[in-house]
C-alpha cells in the first residue's frame, strides 16, 4: 500500500497541536525543530525521525509511542492496545503529571507481571536523567 503513513501522522499532529492551543511556530520552538520542517511534517511531505517525534511528543505532552505507531515505526497491530491506553492516560486533562506517571507505572507493572512486553520498553515521560534501564534500545 502506501510507503509512508505521514499523512495520517501529520493530521494527528495538527489535531494534537490545536488541542494544546499551540501555533505551529510555538510547537516548533518547543520541540526544537524548524517551523518549515514541522509544517512539512503536518502536511505529510516529510517523514520525521524517531528522535524528532520524541521531541514533538514531549512538547505536546503526549506519548511518543503513539506518534511512532502513526509514523509506522512501531507495529500498530501488536502494540495498538497498549499505545492507545497510554495515550488516553497522558491526554487526560483532569490528571496531574504525577498521577499520569503513577498510572503508567502501575499499567506497565501489570503488563510485565502478565508476561506482556511493553512497546519499546521506554517511559513515554522520559526525563533527562532517564535511560540507564533501557535494555531494548538496540536500533540506532
Amino acid at each position: 500500500m502506501a510507503s509512508l503513513n505521514v499523512g495520517n501522522l501529520g493530521e494527528y499532529l495538527r489535531e494534537q497541536r490545536r488541542n494544546a492551543q499551540l501555533s505551529l511556530r510555538q510547537l516548533a520552538e518547543a520541540a526544537g525543530v524548524s517551523n518549515p520542517y514541522l509544517s512539512q511534517i503536518e502536511r505529510g511531505l516529510r517523514k520525521p525521525s524517531a528522535e524528532v517525534l520524541q521531541q514533538v511528543a514531549k512538547a505536546l505532552r503526549i506519548s511518543a509511542e503513539t506518534l511512532y505507531v502513526r509514523a509506522g515505526i512501531l507495529d500498530a497491530e501488536r502494540d495498538r492496545d497498549e499505545v492507545e491506553t497510554r495515550a488516553v492516560i497522558l491526554a487526560d486533562p483532569t490528571l496531574t503529571e504525577a498521577q499520569k506517571t503513577a498510572l503508567l507505572q502501575i499499567y506497565e507493572s501489570f503488563r510485565k507481571e502478565n508476561g506482556i512486553e511493553i512497546a519499546g520498553d521506554v517511559d513515554p515521560r522520559q526525563t533527562a536523567q532517564d535511560g540507564d534501564a533501557d535494555p531494548q534500545q538496540t536500533a540506532g
